[in-house]
């Protein structure tokens, strides 16, 4: 996969919670991983803005799972690219789901959505990148 965005979060939404996935990716093309969770209430949802900030985060995957994640969206939208995945998809992901899983499966493929927004479902690939 070619990395365009080297720095991105997957974000996992849920009523009370949010898991939060950084993914950095060094020149050496060694990956970092960090795993936050935060509340859903708005001083929680502007400390993970500040964080995602801190961070040098600009490019967000998020599920669009029922209505939870609208105030998410809203909180981190000014600028940052945020990409809504289908919840289906992350269903046909094999393994175990957890929401540290789920969190980081939206960052990895954010990292190379430049071109297309569909390599975020994994069920095809685009025709111009491959992803």
């Amino acid at each position: 996969m070619q990395v365009v965005y080297e720095r991105c979060c997957g974000l996992d939404v849920h009523k009370r919670t949010v898991v939060a996935c950084v993914l950095v990716t060094h020149p050496d093309g060694t990956v970092q991983r960090e795993v936050r969770t935060f509340g859903t209430m708005t001083a929680d949802l502007l400390a993970l803005s500040d964080w995602l900030a801190a961070q040098g985060i600009s490019v967000l995957a998020m599920e669009s799972t029922g209505v939870y994640w609208k105030p998410v969206y809203n909180l981190l939208e000014e600028g940052r690219q945020i990409l809504l995945v289908n919840p289906q998809h992350l269903k046909t992901v094999p393994g175990r789901k957890t929401d540290v899983k789920d969190a980081e499966w939206l960052a990895d493929p954010a990292r190379a959505t430049a071109c297309c927004r569909r390599a975020l479902s994994r069920l095809s690939r685009c025709a111009t990148c491959g992803n």
